[in-house]
Protein backbone atom coordinates (compact mmCIF):
# COMPACT_ATOMS: atom_id res chain seq x y z
CA UNK A 1 0.00 0.00 0.00
CA UNK A 2 1.30 3.65 -0.89
CA UNK A 3 0.35 7.14 0.86
CA UNK A 4 -1.34 8.12 -2.91
CA UNK A 5 -4.07 5.44 -1.61
CA UNK A 6 -7.24 7.93 -1.41
CA UNK A 7 -9.86 6.69 0.86
CA UNK A 8 -13.35 8.07 1.29
CA UNK A 9 -14.43 7.18 4.74
CA UNK A 10 -18.15 7.22 5.53
CA UNK A 11 -18.79 7.24 9.29
CA UNK A 12 -19.81 8.91 12.44
CA UNK A 13 -17.37 10.42 14.15
CA UNK A 14 -17.14 12.56 17.91
CA UNK A 15 -18.42 14.00 19.09
CA UNK A 16 -21.23 11.93 18.20
CA UNK A 17 -22.36 9.56 21.03
CA UNK A 18 -21.97 6.37 19.13
CA UNK A 19 -19.99 3.60 19.34
CA UNK A 20 -19.11 3.58 15.78
CA UNK A 21 -18.09 6.81 15.78
CA UNK A 22 -15.61 6.03 18.22
CA UNK A 23 -14.42 2.86 16.53
CA UNK A 24 -13.63 4.96 13.82
CA UNK A 25 -11.67 7.68 15.23
CA UNK A 26 -9.50 4.90 16.65
CA UNK A 27 -8.89 3.04 13.60
CA UNK A 28 -8.18 6.31 11.74
CA UNK A 29 -5.36 7.10 15.16
CA UNK A 30 -4.11 3.69 14.14
CA UNK A 31 -3.56 3.66 10.46
CA UNK A 32 -1.66 7.05 10.60
CA UNK A 33 -0.57 7.73 7.48
CA UNK A 34 -0.98 4.43 5.78
CA UNK A 35 -3.60 5.76 4.02
CA UNK A 36 -4.71 9.03 2.65
CA UNK A 37 -7.96 9.04 3.77
CA UNK A 38 -11.22 11.81 3.87
CA UNK A 39 -13.85 11.64 6.28
CA UNK A 40 -17.55 12.38 5.37
CA UNK A 41 -20.15 12.76 7.92
CA UNK A 42 -23.70 13.63 8.17
CA UNK A 43 -22.79 17.28 9.61
CA UNK A 44 -20.52 20.43 8.52
CA UNK A 45 -16.92 19.54 7.89
CA UNK A 46 -13.46 21.05 8.83
CA UNK A 47 -9.90 19.89 7.25
CA UNK A 48 -10.04 16.08 6.56
CA UNK A 49 -13.66 15.93 7.88
CA UNK A 50 -16.07 17.20 5.59
CA UNK A 51 -19.10 16.75 4.54
CA UNK A 52 -21.11 14.33 2.99
CA UNK A 53 -22.69 16.63 0.69
CA UNK A 54 -19.23 17.93 -0.48
CA UNK A 55 -18.26 14.01 -1.59
CA UNK A 56 -19.69 14.09 -5.00
CA UNK A 57 -17.52 16.87 -6.30
CA UNK A 58 -14.79 15.96 -4.53
CA UNK A 59 -14.54 12.39 -6.00
CA UNK A 60 -15.17 14.16 -9.73
CA UNK A 61 -12.61 16.27 -9.21
CA UNK A 62 -9.85 13.69 -7.69
CA UNK A 63 -11.39 10.03 -7.34
CA UNK A 64 -11.02 8.06 -4.50
CA UNK A 65 -9.29 4.90 -4.78
CA UNK A 66 -12.04 3.21 -2.35
CA UNK A 67 -15.00 4.15 -0.44
CA UNK A 68 -15.40 2.53 2.62
CA UNK A 69 -18.96 2.76 4.68
CA UNK A 70 -19.16 2.27 8.36
CA UNK A 71 -22.55 0.81 8.54
CA UNK A 72 -24.58 0.24 11.76
CA UNK A 73 -28.61 0.47 12.84
CA UNK A 74 -28.03 3.92 14.66
CA UNK A 75 -29.90 7.12 12.81
CA UNK A 76 -26.25 8.63 12.87
CA UNK A 77 -25.50 6.01 9.58
CA UNK A 78 -28.85 6.68 7.21
CA UNK A 79 -27.38 9.50 5.52
CA UNK A 80 -25.01 6.69 3.69
CA UNK A 81 -27.25 5.19 1.76
CA UNK A 82 -27.72 7.75 -0.59
CA UNK A 83 -24.13 6.55 -1.57
CA UNK A 84 -24.25 2.82 -1.33
CA UNK A 85 -25.41 1.95 -4.56
CA UNK A 86 -24.01 4.73 -6.47
CA UNK A 87 -20.35 4.06 -5.37
CA UNK A 88 -20.05 0.67 -4.52
CA UNK A 89 -17.17 0.37 -1.82
CA UNK A 90 -16.18 -1.71 1.52
CA UNK A 91 -18.91 -2.04 4.24
CA UNK A 92 -17.93 -2.72 7.33
CA UNK A 93 -21.09 -3.93 8.63
CA UNK A 94 -21.16 -3.41 12.62
CA UNK A 95 -25.05 -4.78 12.57
CA UNK A 96 -25.95 -7.92 10.72
CA UNK A 97 -29.45 -6.82 10.52
CA UNK A 98 -30.66 -3.47 9.49
CA UNK A 99 -34.48 -3.65 9.69
CA UNK A 100 -34.84 -1.15 12.49
CA UNK A 101 -32.62 1.35 10.66
CA UNK A 102 -34.45 1.18 7.40
CA UNK A 103 -38.11 1.24 8.77
CA UNK A 104 -37.01 4.13 10.78
CA UNK A 105 -35.50 6.42 8.11
CA UNK A 106 -38.14 5.33 5.47
CA UNK A 107 -41.69 5.69 7.69
CA UNK A 108 -40.30 8.28 9.47
CA UNK A 109 -40.50 10.66 6.23
CA UNK A 110 -43.96 8.80 4.86
CA UNK A 111 -42.17 6.52 2.81
CA UNK A 112 -43.82 3.49 3.19
CA UNK A 113 -44.33 2.33 -0.33
CA UNK A 114 -40.20 3.12 -0.67
CA UNK A 115 -40.36 1.01 2.64
CA UNK A 116 -42.46 -1.75 1.11
CA UNK A 117 -40.57 -2.48 -2.07
CA UNK A 118 -37.21 -2.47 -0.24
CA UNK A 119 -38.26 -5.21 1.74
CA UNK A 120 -39.54 -7.23 -0.74
CA UNK A 121 -36.32 -6.83 -2.48
CA UNK A 122 -34.50 -7.67 0.40
CA UNK A 123 -36.81 -10.55 0.82
CA UNK A 124 -38.80 -12.07 -1.68
CA UNK A 125 -40.06 -14.91 -0.29
CA UNK A 126 -41.20 -13.32 2.91
CA UNK A 127 -45.35 -12.74 2.84
CA UNK A 128 -45.97 -9.61 1.49
CA UNK A 129 -48.10 -8.60 4.45
CA UNK A 130 -45.32 -8.76 7.04
CA UNK A 131 -44.47 -5.25 5.97
CA UNK A 132 -47.90 -3.79 7.39
CA UNK A 133 -46.96 -4.36 11.31
CA UNK A 134 -43.99 -1.91 10.83
CA UNK A 135 -46.19 0.37 8.42
CA UNK A 136 -48.51 0.60 11.33
CA UNK A 137 -45.78 1.46 13.90
CA UNK A 138 -45.99 -2.00 15.78
CA UNK A 139 -42.57 -3.89 16.49
CA UNK A 140 -41.42 -7.11 17.61
CA UNK A 141 -40.01 -10.12 15.76
CA UNK A 142 -40.56 -8.55 12.20
CA UNK A 143 -37.26 -6.26 12.54
CA UNK A 144 -35.13 -9.50 14.16
CA UNK A 145 -36.25 -12.19 11.75
CA UNK A 146 -35.94 -10.36 8.79
CA UNK A 147 -32.69 -8.46 8.53
CA UNK A 148 -33.09 -6.04 5.17
CA UNK A 149 -29.36 -6.45 4.13
CA UNK A 150 -29.40 -7.28 0.44
CA UNK A 151 -28.95 -4.38 -0.70
CA UNK A 152 -26.11 -3.62 0.97
CA UNK A 153 -24.88 -7.38 0.08
CA UNK A 154 -25.60 -6.98 -3.74
CA UNK A 155 -23.61 -3.23 -3.96
CA UNK A 156 -20.79 -3.89 -1.86
CA UNK A 157 -17.47 -4.66 -3.91
CA UNK A 158 -16.78 -6.29 -0.52
CA UNK A 159 -18.73 -6.53 2.81
CA UNK A 160 -16.42 -7.04 6.34
CA UNK A 161 -18.16 -8.39 9.62
CA UNK A 162 -16.36 -8.84 13.17
CA UNK A 163 -17.45 -12.03 13.37
CA UNK A 164 -16.79 -15.62 11.67
CA UNK A 165 -19.59 -17.14 12.50
CA UNK A 166 -22.09 -13.90 11.31
CA UNK A 167 -19.35 -14.50 8.49
CA UNK A 168 -20.33 -17.83 7.45
CA UNK A 169 -24.12 -17.39 7.97
CA UNK A 170 -23.52 -14.53 5.51
CA UNK A 171 -21.81 -16.09 2.71
CA UNK A 172 -24.51 -19.15 2.38
CA UNK A 173 -27.14 -16.48 2.48
CA UNK A 174 -25.52 -14.64 -0.13
CA UNK A 175 -22.92 -16.79 -1.93
CA UNK A 176 -22.28 -14.45 -4.27
CA UNK A 177 -20.94 -11.89 -2.32
CA UNK A 178 -17.50 -10.98 -0.92
CA UNK A 179 -16.95 -11.68 2.92
CA UNK A 180 -14.79 -10.87 4.58
CA UNK A 181 -13.54 -10.85 8.73
CA UNK A 182 -11.97 -8.19 10.20
CA UNK A 183 -11.09 -8.42 13.73
CA UNK A 184 -12.48 -6.11 15.91
CA UNK A 185 -9.95 -4.06 18.23
CA UNK A 186 -9.87 -1.80 21.18
CA UNK A 187 -7.08 0.34 22.77
CA UNK A 188 -5.17 -0.49 26.38
CA UNK A 189 -7.30 0.52 28.64
CA UNK A 190 -5.49 3.56 30.58
CA UNK A 191 -4.79 2.15 33.96
CA UNK A 192 -7.35 3.29 35.95
CA UNK A 193 -5.31 3.71 39.43
CA UNK A 194 -6.79 3.09 43.23
CA UNK A 195 -6.75 6.53 43.65
CA UNK A 196 -8.99 6.87 40.43
CA UNK A 197 -11.14 4.08 41.65
CA UNK A 198 -11.64 5.77 45.39
CA UNK A 199 -12.60 9.02 43.95
CA UNK A 200 -15.42 7.27 41.86
CA UNK A 201 -16.65 5.35 44.70
CA UNK A 202 -16.79 8.23 47.20
CA UNK A 203 -18.48 10.28 44.73
CA UNK A 204 -21.43 7.86 44.24
CA UNK A 205 -21.09 6.81 48.05
CA UNK A 206 -19.97 3.67 48.16
CA UNK A 207 -18.35 1.76 50.36
CA UNK A 208 -14.66 0.44 50.00
CA UNK A 209 -15.40 -3.27 50.53
CA UNK A 210 -18.43 -3.50 48.42
CA UNK A 211 -18.72 -5.52 45.44
CA UNK A 212 -19.55 -2.69 42.06
CA UNK A 213 -21.49 -4.45 39.30
CA UNK A 214 -21.18 -2.29 36.08
CA UNK A 215 -23.07 -2.01 32.69
CA UNK A 216 -21.49 0.49 30.20
CA UNK A 217 -23.60 2.10 27.29
CA UNK A 218 -26.45 3.47 26.35
CA UNK A 219 -29.08 2.37 28.66
CA UNK A 220 -31.66 -0.17 26.87
CA UNK A 221 -34.05 -2.97 26.88
CA UNK A 222 -31.72 -4.58 24.64
CA UNK A 223 -28.67 -4.30 27.55
CA UNK A 224 -30.89 -6.63 29.78
CA UNK A 225 -31.14 -3.64 32.72
CA UNK A 226 -34.81 -5.18 33.87
CA UNK A 227 -33.20 -8.44 34.44
CA UNK A 228 -30.53 -7.00 35.81
CA UNK A 229 -32.21 -5.02 38.31
CA UNK A 230 -34.35 -7.78 38.93
CA UNK A 231 -31.38 -10.17 39.96
CA UNK A 232 -29.35 -7.18 41.94
CA UNK A 233 -32.67 -6.90 44.11
CA UNK A 234 -32.44 -10.15 45.52
CA UNK A 235 -28.58 -10.18 45.31
CA UNK A 236 -29.23 -6.97 47.88
CA UNK A 237 -31.80 -9.05 49.25
CA UNK A 238 -29.56 -11.73 50.59
CA UNK A 239 -27.55 -9.45 52.59
CA UNK A 240 -24.30 -9.23 49.92
CA UNK A 241 -23.12 -5.88 50.09
CA UNK A 242 -22.85 -4.65 46.52
CA UNK A 243 -24.17 -2.21 44.51
CA UNK A 244 -24.75 -1.45 40.89
CA UNK A 245 -23.20 1.26 38.37
CA UNK A 246 -25.34 2.23 34.95
CA UNK A 247 -22.77 4.14 33.44
CA UNK A 248 -24.47 5.30 30.31
CA UNK A 249 -27.34 8.05 29.11
CA UNK A 250 -30.54 6.22 30.64
CA UNK A 251 -32.91 9.16 28.76
CA UNK A 252 -34.75 6.49 27.01
CA UNK A 253 -34.98 3.83 29.42
CA UNK A 254 -38.01 5.40 31.41
CA UNK A 255 -38.21 2.31 34.01
CA UNK A 256 -35.28 3.88 35.53
CA UNK A 257 -38.01 6.34 37.50
CA UNK A 258 -40.69 4.37 38.05
CA UNK A 259 -39.36 2.57 41.13
CA UNK A 260 -36.59 4.99 42.98
CA UNK A 261 -37.39 2.61 46.34
CA UNK A 262 -36.02 -0.08 44.52
CA UNK A 263 -33.03 1.41 43.63
CA UNK A 264 -31.14 2.31 46.33
CA UNK A 265 -27.65 0.79 45.74
CA UNK A 266 -27.98 1.84 42.19
CA UNK A 267 -25.96 4.34 41.08
CA UNK A 268 -27.01 6.04 37.24
CA UNK A 269 -24.33 8.46 36.53
CA UNK A 270 -25.56 9.51 32.81
CA UNK A 271 -23.35 9.97 30.03
CA UNK A 272 -19.66 9.59 30.98
CA UNK A 273 -16.62 11.50 29.20
CA UNK A 274 -14.63 8.98 27.39
CA UNK A 275 -11.27 10.47 29.70
CA UNK A 276 -13.20 9.49 32.59
CA UNK A 277 -14.62 5.48 31.45
CA UNK A 278 -11.03 4.30 32.70
CA UNK A 279 -11.86 5.79 36.32
CA UNK A 280 -15.09 3.97 36.30
CA UNK A 281 -14.08 1.03 35.07
CA UNK A 282 -11.83 1.10 37.99
CA UNK A 283 -14.16 1.34 40.53
CA UNK A 284 -16.15 -1.45 38.95
CA UNK A 285 -15.75 -5.49 39.73
CA UNK A 286 -17.62 -6.92 37.51
CA UNK A 287 -18.96 -5.95 34.14
CA UNK A 288 -22.29 -7.36 32.68
CA UNK A 289 -22.16 -6.81 28.69
CA UNK A 290 -25.43 -8.24 27.81
CA UNK A 291 -27.40 -8.73 24.90
CA UNK A 292 -30.68 -9.25 23.75
CA UNK A 293 -31.89 -9.04 20.95
CA UNK A 294 -29.16 -9.15 18.95
CA UNK A 295 -28.24 -7.23 15.44
CA UNK A 296 -25.31 -9.87 15.62
CA UNK A 297 -23.08 -7.24 16.95
CA UNK A 298 -19.69 -7.26 18.33
CA UNK A 299 -19.81 -5.41 21.71
CA UNK A 300 -17.00 -2.76 22.12
CA UNK A 301 -17.99 -2.10 25.52
CA UNK A 302 -17.43 -5.79 26.47
CA UNK A 303 -14.17 -5.71 24.70
CA UNK A 304 -12.72 -2.83 26.72
CA UNK A 305 -14.03 -4.29 30.14
CA UNK A 306 -11.72 -7.14 29.01
CA UNK A 307 -9.24 -4.38 27.99
CA UNK A 308 -9.69 -3.05 31.53
CA UNK A 309 -9.33 -6.42 33.49
CA UNK A 310 -12.39 -6.56 34.39
CA UNK A 311 -14.74 -9.79 34.86
CA UNK A 312 -17.44 -10.04 32.56
CA UNK A 313 -20.40 -11.36 32.16
CA UNK A 314 -22.14 -11.90 28.79
CA UNK A 315 -25.26 -13.64 27.34
CA UNK A 316 -24.90 -16.90 25.76
CA UNK A 317 -25.41 -15.66 21.66
CA UNK A 318 -24.90 -18.23 18.27
CA UNK A 319 -22.60 -15.97 17.52
CA UNK A 320 -20.10 -15.65 20.76
CA UNK A 321 -20.38 -19.21 20.70
CA UNK A 322 -16.53 -19.32 20.21
CA UNK A 323 -15.60 -17.42 23.15
CA UNK A 324 -14.32 -19.40 25.85
CA UNK A 325 -16.96 -18.97 28.90
CA UNK A 326 -18.40 -20.35 31.98
CA UNK A 327 -22.22 -21.26 32.43
CA UNK A 328 -23.11 -20.49 36.10
CA UNK A 329 -25.23 -23.39 36.62
CA UNK A 330 -22.66 -25.84 36.22
CA UNK A 331 -19.51 -23.40 36.58
CA UNK A 332 -18.21 -25.45 33.71
CA UNK A 333 -17.01 -24.31 30.24
CA UNK A 334 -20.18 -23.87 28.43
CA UNK A 335 -18.86 -24.52 25.07
CA UNK A 336 -14.94 -24.34 24.48
CA UNK A 337 -12.52 -26.26 25.81
CA UNK A 338 -10.49 -23.26 26.31
CA UNK A 339 -10.17 -21.48 29.67
CA UNK A 340 -12.94 -19.69 30.38
CA UNK A 341 -12.83 -15.54 29.90
CA UNK A 342 -15.91 -14.79 30.97
CA UNK A 343 -19.56 -15.79 32.37
CA UNK A 344 -22.07 -16.38 29.55
CA UNK A 345 -26.05 -16.21 30.38
CA UNK A 346 -28.56 -18.89 29.16
CA UNK A 347 -31.38 -16.90 27.74
CA UNK A 348 -33.58 -19.64 28.62
CA UNK A 349 -33.07 -19.32 32.18
CA UNK A 350 -31.41 -15.61 32.28
CA UNK A 351 -33.41 -14.55 35.44
CA UNK A 352 -31.70 -17.62 37.55
CA UNK A 353 -28.64 -18.20 35.43
CA UNK A 354 -27.86 -13.95 35.92
CA UNK A 355 -29.01 -14.57 39.74
CA UNK A 356 -26.37 -17.63 40.74
CA UNK A 357 -23.18 -15.55 38.44
CA UNK A 358 -23.79 -12.21 40.49
CA UNK A 359 -23.93 -14.32 43.93
CA UNK A 360 -21.18 -16.40 43.36
CA UNK A 361 -19.31 -13.52 41.46
CA UNK A 362 -19.73 -11.05 44.56
CA UNK A 363 -18.39 -13.67 47.15
CA UNK A 364 -15.77 -15.29 44.63
CA UNK A 365 -12.88 -12.41 44.51
CA UNK A 366 -10.43 -14.97 43.77
CA UNK A 367 -12.52 -16.15 40.59
CA UNK A 368 -12.93 -12.61 39.36
CA UNK A 369 -9.66 -11.70 39.34
CA UNK A 370 -9.05 -15.43 36.91
CA UNK A 371 -11.74 -13.99 34.67
CA UNK A 372 -10.20 -10.21 34.76
CA UNK A 373 -6.66 -12.09 33.93
CA UNK A 374 -8.04 -14.61 31.27
CA UNK A 375 -10.25 -12.07 29.61
CA UNK A 376 -6.97 -9.49 29.06
CA UNK A 377 -5.49 -12.31 27.85
CA UNK A 378 -7.94 -13.20 25.31
CA UNK A 379 -8.33 -9.22 24.41
CA UNK A 380 -4.57 -9.06 23.84
CA UNK A 381 -4.62 -12.04 21.73
CA UNK A 382 -7.19 -11.19 19.16
CA UNK A 383 -8.85 -7.50 19.87
CA UNK A 384 -6.29 -5.21 20.24
CA UNK A 385 -6.46 -2.05 17.93
CA UNK A 386 -3.29 -3.12 16.17
CA UNK A 387 -4.89 -6.52 15.01
CA UNK A 388 -7.67 -3.92 13.44
CA UNK A 389 -5.38 -1.63 12.02
CA UNK A 390 -3.02 -4.78 10.22
CA UNK A 391 -6.28 -6.38 8.99
CA UNK A 392 -7.94 -2.81 7.33
CA UNK A 393 -4.42 -2.06 6.00
CA UNK A 394 -4.80 -6.12 4.21
CA UNK A 395 -8.03 -5.60 2.96
CA UNK A 396 -8.04 -1.78 1.74
CA UNK A 397 -5.56 -2.34 -1.09
CA UNK A 398 -7.65 -5.68 -1.65
CA UNK A 399 -11.08 -4.36 -2.44
CA UNK A 400 -8.86 -1.67 -4.38
CA UNK A 401 -7.88 -4.37 -6.95
CA UNK A 402 -11.40 -6.56 -6.65
CA UNK A 403 -14.18 -6.52 -9.38
CA UNK A 404 -16.94 -4.06 -9.04
CA UNK A 405 -19.71 -6.00 -8.08
CA UNK A 406 -22.69 -6.99 -10.80
CA UNK A 407 -25.21 -4.40 -11.45
CA UNK A 408 -28.65 -5.46 -9.75
CA UNK A 409 -32.36 -4.85 -10.13
CA UNK A 410 -32.72 -2.40 -7.31
CA UNK A 411 -35.44 -0.56 -5.96
CA UNK A 412 -36.08 2.14 -7.85
CA UNK A 413 -35.87 4.33 -4.65
CA UNK A 414 -32.15 3.33 -4.32
CA UNK A 415 -30.99 4.24 -7.64
CA UNK A 416 -33.13 7.12 -8.61
CA UNK A 417 -31.34 10.31 -8.26
CA UNK A 418 -33.99 12.62 -7.75
CA UNK A 419 -32.51 14.71 -10.76
CA UNK A 420 -36.01 14.53 -13.03
CA UNK A 421 -37.73 15.72 -10.21
CA UNK A 422 -35.18 18.90 -10.06
CA UNK A 423 -35.92 19.18 -13.69
CA UNK A 424 -39.75 19.85 -13.06
CA UNK A 425 -39.28 22.02 -10.40
CA UNK A 426 -36.88 24.20 -12.77
CA UNK A 427 -39.62 24.21 -15.91
CA UNK A 428 -42.01 25.45 -13.54
CA UNK A 429 -39.85 28.90 -13.43
CA UNK A 430 -39.28 28.23 -16.80
CA UNK A 431 -35.14 27.27 -16.56
CA UNK A 432 -33.89 24.73 -18.52
CA UNK A 433 -31.01 22.96 -16.59
CA UNK A 434 -29.85 20.80 -19.14
CA UNK A 435 -27.80 23.70 -20.49
CA UNK A 436 -25.14 20.82 -22.63
CA UNK A 437 -27.81 19.11 -23.80
CA UNK A 438 -27.48 18.35 -27.90
CA UNK A 439 -30.24 20.33 -29.32
CA UNK A 440 -31.80 19.63 -32.65
CA UNK A 441 -30.83 21.94 -35.96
Amino acid sequence: MTALTRVAWFSPLPPVRSGVAAYSADVLAALGDAIEIDCFVDAPGQGRVCNAHDFLWRHRRHPYDLTVYQLGNAPCHDYMWAYLAAFPGLVVLHDARLHHARARALLRRGRADDYRAEFQFDHPDAVRDFTEFAVEGLSGPIYSFWSMLRVVMVTARTVVVHNSRVAADLRLEYPSARIETLRMGVGASPSGSSDAAARIRGQLSIPDGATVFAAFGKMTAEKRIGQVLRAFRKLVASGIDAYLLLIGDASEYAALDRDPSALDRVRVTGHVADGDIAAYLAASDVCLCLRWPTALETSAAWLHCLAAQRATVISDLAHLADVPALDPRTWRSAHSPDQPVAVAIDLLDEDRSLTLTMQRLARDRALRDELARRGHEYWSRHHTLELMAEDYRRLVPAVIESPAPLPAALPAHITDNYSEAGRRIARRFGVDVDILRRRGP
